[in-house]
């Protein structure tokens, strides 16, 4: 991805996470069924980014706008549909990966 320079790419970070801490109804596990991310691996992938200057915690809150447990606390559970929807999804990024 080297067409995209580094100030763009950062400005388009920046409204993903606004966007994302925007809709809160769009839930984690149906991100993943969808997609096969979801804000916490956009955060785990922040963390790793940082070199050590973010941890999991720290980039959690970020990437959500306040703390984790108390953006979780809000979620409905997720129902057996979503799960299995996300476990497709990720076996399907476990396949990808193998390709590439």
């Amino acid at each position: 991805m080297t067409t995209i320079d580094d100030k763009t790419a950062a400005e388009a970070f920046r409204r993903l996470v606004g966007h994302l801490q925007m809709r809160s109804d769009a839930q984690n596990v149906d991100l993943m069924g969808l997609a096969g991310f979801c804000r916490n691996c956009l955060a785990d992938w922040v963390s790793e980014a940082s070199d050590g200057a973010l941890d999991r915690k720290a980039a959690r809150e970020a990437i959500y706008g306040m703390p984790y447990d108390a953006w979780k606390a809000d979620q409905p559970e997720a129902t057996p549909e979503q799960l299995a929807r996300m476990d497709d999804s990720l076996a399907l990024n476990e396949r990808l990966r193998a390709k590439a």
